[in-house]
């Protein structure tokens, strides 16, 4: 091989175990589940037929369980997002200072991200357990507050799966932010001093703009993130009681591996992959009108 064909076949060498990985694992479960959308797929009983659009007419027209999913689905994210972007932030600006110790903290905020998603359900559920059995209503029962039983209660189980999504997944946004703020331009804040401007002021005139990028791009991993939320429910809750935790991902699941309809588990997710690929789609589209520096 001369050294100009070399230089050509190379990068492609190098390349061809992700494009192989990628073809194997993503792309050919795509294409399967699109396929499998349009068919009566049961591996219990072997039925495998083209049903045409009959398996988005049942989700759309005939499947309660279908909208109560897609309902707490948005109800998790709008609870999750929100509380993990702000509280991410503020824990990011507060590390970013030099104080003693701030080296342990950096490690204690993002040591649950690296944390069995198992063993941390494990501890959650001791400490959620109802009456006065659970350290949480332990120490709630202390200050005269009978705690409800956290994760056998509707309205409680939503709640408390949003709490633990959150602190479970909390580390990664703050190293993230954390790494913005640090490479923040410092002579705009010593303008801001020299004119006057208060630390509110500065935080919403100088921080925020010049870290719209990078909550852009936290907001958009964070809720692609929340909308496939499948270990903390299965771990903590299985969906129940009475579907309250039920989510779209969980659904899937549900269907294919509890029912064994994976044509109908397969609509159900090409409905999920739509959802995620338009919304990611609005937020990447309106990066401009909020973000200063996207040409």
């Amino acid at each position: 091989m001369t050294g100009i064909h070399k230089k050509k076949v190379t990068p492609y060498i190098f390349i061809a175990p992700q494009m192989v990985g990628y073809l194997l694992f993503v792309l050919g479960p795509l294409i399967a589940v699109l396929v499998y959308s349009f068919q009566d797929r049961n591996l219990l009983t072997g039925i495998n037929q083209f049903v045409g659009l009959q398996n988005f007419s049942k989700m759309f027209r005939h499947d309660p369980i279908f909208w109560k999913t897609i309902g707490n689905t948005i109800t998790f994210s709008l609870g999750q997002v929100p509380l993990n972007i702000l509280l991410s932030l503020a824990i990011a600006i507060m590390l970013s200072r030099q104080f003693r110790g701030v080296g342990f903290f950096r490690t204690l905020f993002f040591s649950p991200v690296v944390t069995s998603a198992v063993a941390w359900a494990i501890v959650w559920k001791f400490l959620l357990q109802g009456g006065e059995q659970g350290a949480v209503n332990a120490l709630l029962g202390i200050i005269g507050i009978q705690g409800p039983n956290w994760l056998f209660e509707p309205g409680w189980a939503m709640f408390s799966v949003i709490i633990n999504r959150v602190l479970k997944n909390l580390g990664m946004n703050v190293i993230i932010f954390l790494a913005a703020v640090m490479n923040l331009p410092q002579h705009y804040y010593e303008a801001a001093r020299i004119d006057g401007a208060g630390r509110i002021r500065i935080f919403l005139q100088i921080t925020v703009p010049l870290l719209m990028p990078t909550l852009l791009m936290v907001t958009i991993i964070t809720v692609i993130g929340s909308l496939k939320v499948f270990d903390t429910i299965l771990l903590l809750t299985a969906g129940g009681p009475s579907n309250s935790t039920m989510v779209l991902v969980y659904y899937i699941y549900y269907q294919a591996f509890q029912f064994f309809q994976y044509g109908y588990a397969s609509a159900v997710a090409l409905v999920l992959f739509v959802f995620v690929l338009v919304l990611t789609a609005i937020q990447w589209s309106t990066r401009k009108r909020i973000s200063h520096y996207e040409n």
